[in-house]
C-alpha cells in the first residue's frame, strides 16, 4: 500500500456562519443534544421531510467531492458544503454538535470516523471520507462517502470498492421482521472474505428529529442487536473497514478517530427508510 506519511492536526479556519433565518436543531449551543424519547416508526410525513434533508445532504457531498483533487485543503470540501446546505435552506447537523466546529467530517487515509476538516492538504494517492448531515424541516439526513485522491494504489482502491459493496449489501438485508444483526451479519461476512477488519465501536444509528436517536446499527454481528426491523423504521447504516485491526486510538481534540496500527480505512452510508418489502434509500442526490 501507499508508503505516505501519517496525517497529523492541522489549523481550523474560523467557524463558518449560519444565515439567521435558517432553523437550528435543538442541541446548538449546548453540549449535548436533549435525549430523543420518540419513537423508531416514523409518520409518512416525517419520512417525507427526510426526502428533503437526505437530498440536500447528498447533493451537498456530491458538490463538495467536485473538488476533492490533490493540492485541496479539507477545509475548502468543508466549505463547499456548508454553503451548499446553507444556500439550500438547511444547517449543516454537526456543526455545533457536542461542540463540534465544522460543517462535515472528512476522513483520510488511517481516519476511521469524524475526522475535523482544516489546513490539511489532500496528496496524490490519499482516500477521503465526506460525512455530510443536513438538517432542515426538522429532521436530518446523513450520508458519507469514501473517495479516491490521484492516482491510489490498488489495495486501497479495492477496500474502497469492497466497502461500498458492504453498504450495498447490507440495503438489501433489510426486511421487516428480521432482526437488526442481519445487517452486520452480511456485513461482516462480506469483509472476512478479504481479511478485512469491522468497526465495532462506531455504528450506524437511528435518525429522524434526532440526528442519533439511541437506535444502534451494528456493522458485525452482534448477539444484542435483536430489535426487529418495521417498516417506518429510519436509521443509517454506515460500515467501516479497515485493512488491518478494527481497533482505534482518539487524537486529543476527542472527535478523530484512527486506526491502531494505522492502515487504512474506509466507510459508505446512506440514510434509510424501512418499507414493507425492504428499504429505501433516504439520501439520494
Amino acid at each position: 500500500m501507499s508508503g505516505q506519511s501519517l496525517l497529523a492536526p492541522g489549523e481550523l479556519s474560523p467557524i463558518r456562519s449560519v444565515p439567521g433565518n435558517i432553523r437550528r436543531p435543538e442541541y446548538v449551543g449546548k453540549p449535548a443534544p436533549t435525549p430523543y424519547t420518540g419513537p423508531e416508526v416514523q409518520t409518512p410525513a416525517t419520512v417525507e421531510a427526510m426526502r428533503t434533508a437526505g437530498r440536500i445532504a447528498a447533493r451537498a457531498m456530491a458538490e463538495a467531492a467536485k473538488l476533492i483533487a490533490p493540492g485541496v485543503t479539507t477545509d475548502e470540501l468543508d466549505r463547499v458544503a456548508h454553503e451548499y446546505m446553507c444556500d439550500h435552506g438547511a444547517y449543516p447537523s454537526t456543526l455545533g454538535y457536542r461542540g463540534f466546529p465544522k460543517s462535515l467530517c472528512t476522513s483520510v487515509n488511517e481516519v476511521i470516523c469524524h475526522g475535523i476538516p482544516d489546513s490539511t492538504v489532500l496528496r496524490d494517492g490519499d482516500i477521503v471520507n465526506l460525512d455530510v448531515t443536513a438538517y432542515i424541516g426538522g429532521v436530518h439526513g446523513d450520508n458519507n462517502a469514501t473517495y479516491l485522491v490521484g492516482d491510489v494504489d490498488e489495495e486501497s482502491r479495492l477496500l474502497v470498492e469492497r466497502t461500498r459493496e458492504s453498504l450495498e449489501r447490507a440495503i438489501k438485508a433489510v426486511r421487516p421482521g428480521r432482526q437488526i444483526n442481519v445487517i452486520g451479519r452480511v456485513i461482516e461476512s462480506y469483509a472476512k472474505r478479504f481479511g478485512y477488519g469491522v468497526v465495532r465501536d462506531f455504528t450506524g444509528h437511528g435518525i429522524n428529529s434526532s440526528f442519533h436517536s439511541g437506535l444502534i446499527i451494528p456493522h458485525y454481528d452482534s448477539p444484542h442487536a435483536t430489535t426487529v426491523i418495521q417498516p417506518g423504521m429510519t436509521f443509517t447504516i454506515e460500515p467501516m473497514l479497515t485493512l488491518g485491526t478494527h481497533e482505534y486510538d482518539m487524537w486529543d481534540d476527542g472527535w478523530t478517530v484512527v486506526t491502531k496500527d494505522r492502515r487504512r480505512t474506509a466507510q459508505f452510508e446512506h440514510t434509510l427508510v424501512v418499507t414493507d418489502t425492504g428499504a429505501e434509500i433516504l439520501t439520494l442526490p
